[in-house]
């Protein structure tokens, strides 16, 4: 095992930061799951507001450092392009 104190603090502090990352990424997974089961509905109003709502979450886990802005910025892009799609036809 830690032999260390300073081993066993930054084992303590990884668990700690791992249940918290975990914590904000479900969430931000959670909102684009709720706002793709919006967008099957085809309501305008309730996908958009929902689509501003998982934006904000993303971009809240990339300023965390949960992940990275490029991909963020990926997620945002790809969900945006759906919405518009569905929602043209």
């Amino acid at each position: 095992m830690d032999r260390h104190k300073s081993t066993e603090k930054r084992a303590r502090q990884d668990k700690k930061k791992a249940f918290y990352n975990k914590a904000i990424k479900s969430s931000m997974k959670t909102r684009i799951k709720t706002l793709l089961t919006t967008l099957e509905a085809k309501d305008k109003e309730a996908v958009h507001s929902e689509l501003k709502k998982t934006i904000s979450s993303i971009n809240r886990a990339a300023s965390k450092g949960v992940i990275q802005k490029t991909t963020a910025s990926r997620k945002i892009s790809s969900l945006t392009k759906r919405v518009n799609r569905t929602l043209s036809v």
